[in-house]
């Protein structure tokens, strides 16, 4: 059943931009070669430096690139960060693509912003990009001094495939007990491979944008087997984790048509359920990656709910004590 009728009218326009294009092996060279442009923001490249530089990767393994982005005029000496996975479905995207988006939070926050440059499926599949997160936040731990960030407020972020990492990067290092994360913040995060062997699927999601079989192709590749089989890690997939407690404070949002809205909706659930703090929005009529429309109301209000559960993040009030 079609769910066209349900989309923001506000968001067709970007429905008819955006380029439909099958993911198969032999399509994705060139699904990679392209993208949909977002305009750079001027003011924010001046307000905002950017630097890339390689880092230590996982054991017997290359060097891992990250993009660091560091506010011009500090307000502070020493700031908050937030360790960015970009999307893609496992299988696409690169820490530039998203440039556009975190010059503007770098400044908006005052905070500096690592993006990692983590490998894709199917060339490396897991665990690869899940260790190349890791080591790229082993690192940024590690050298918090010279950046001027304050190591007790280090969260996780991502998108899509990205909130995936950043959901598995948080489960990974809370197991490891190494990198102590003050939060994580999943936008319309790609966490379940099951999704895409559900029996009764919904019948208003997935059409538009991320479908179906675009996420069988994504799981597929970066788990080398068919997606929804016995055994696959928690740091692939992170709703397989059976143990959600310990984890840090935590941000999800998602459109009412995205793909991923009921496993994001169970996560969130299985969160609060064990006592882990949980934002949870879900917009009417948005589809997958729908904030990156720039005029559309709905994506103003997500973008502007997520600077806002950032902030606080970021910059969480200290309790108060009683007299």
């Amino acid at each position: 059943m079609s769910s066209r009728h349900l989309v923001d009218p506000d968001l067709v326009g970007l429905l008819e931009l955006w380029p439909e294009t099958e993911f198969t092996l032999q399509t994705l060279a060139q699904i990679r070669s392209s993208s949909l442009p977002i305009p750079i923001d001027p003011t924010a490249e001046a307000l905002v430096a950017k630097e890339t530089r390689p880092v230590p990767g996982p054991p017997d393994s290359p060097p891992v690139e990250v993009v660091i982005y560091t506010p011009r005029k500090r307000g502070r000496d020493v700031l908050p960060c937030i360790f960015h996975m970009h999307g893609g479905g496992y299988v696409v995207g690169s820490a530039a693509t998203s440039d556009a988006t975190l010059r503007p939070k770098s400044a908006a926050l005052d905070c500096v912003i690592v993006s990692v440059e983590y490998r894709l499926a199917p060339e490396t599949p897991f665990p690869g990009a899940i260790e190349d997160c890791y080591a790229a936040l082993s690192w940024l731990f590690a050298n918090a001094s010279e950046l001027g960030v304050d190591a007790r407020r280090i969260g996780v972020m991502g998108e899509s495939a990205g909130g995936g990492l950043a959901a598995s990067l948080a489960l990974l290092a809370r197991d490891r007990g190494e990198l102590p994360l003050a939060f994580q913040h999943l936008v319309y995060p790609m966490l379940d491979d099951r999704t895409c062997t559900r029996p009764q699927p919904h019948l208003y999601t997935g059409e538009f944008l991320w479908t179906a079989e675009k996420n069988a192709f994504g799981w597929s590749c970066l788990l080398g087997t068919d997606p929804g089989g016995e055994g696959v890690s928690p740091y692939a997939a992170a709703a397989r984790a059976t143990d959600l407690s310990g984890l840090p404070p935590t941000f999800i949002c998602t459109g009412a048509l995205d793909l991923f809205l009921e496993e994001d909706l169970e996560y969130a659930r299985r969160l609060t359920h064990v006592g882990v703090p949980v934002e949870f929005h879900v917009y009417p009529g948005a589809y997958h990656a729908f904030d990156i429309d720039p005029n559309a109301e709905v994506a103003i209000n997500a973008r502007r709910d997520r600077i806002s559960a950032l902030k606080r993040a970021l910059y969480p009030k200290s309790p108060q004590r009683n007299a």
